[in-house]
């Protein structure tokens, strides 16, 4: 995807923006990935849930390759796309982009592929409401 001055270019939109925080890192001072990781799957679950018409839960993620770091301040910015559904399941892409606090442009810093399906209440599978 290709960034510009303000806004990166991308095919998902908005679903979770966040700073960075000093507890989100290691002893070293790096943001954990997976503190990145909880920041997409939470971006995710957002769309799962709003797709599947309830409750919704992760069973895989697929291709997570981090490209640059995240720093302590940065603003995080995850960009959601429903990407095809089952009669239960979604498959949800993720890409997390980070901007500086010197107002930076947004790099992009990882992307997956969430895969959710849809649980009743007692927590087995079932269908999505909009396949129905």
């Amino acid at each position: 995807m290709r960034v510009n001055e303000k806004k990166p270019v991308t095919a998902g939109q908005l679903a979770l923006q966040v700073i960075a925080m000093p507890s989100d890192t290691n002893a070293y001072g790096d943001i954990y990935a997976g503190w990145l990781v909880e920041q997409m799957d939470l971006a995710a679950s957002t769309i799962a849930a709003r797709v599947s018409g309830g409750r919704a839960t992760t069973v895989a993620m697929e291709r997570i390759e981090f490209l640059s770091p995240v720093k302590v301040g940065d603003v995080v910015s995850c960009y959601t796309e429903l990407l095809d559904t089952g009669s239960s399941s979604m498959k949800i892409n993720v890409e997390v982009f980070a901007s500086g606090a010197n107002n930076s442009p947004p790099q992009k810093v990882t992307e997956a592929r969430f895969i959710y399906v849809a649980i009743d209440e007692r927590g087995g599978i079932r269908r999505l409401s909009s396949s129905d």
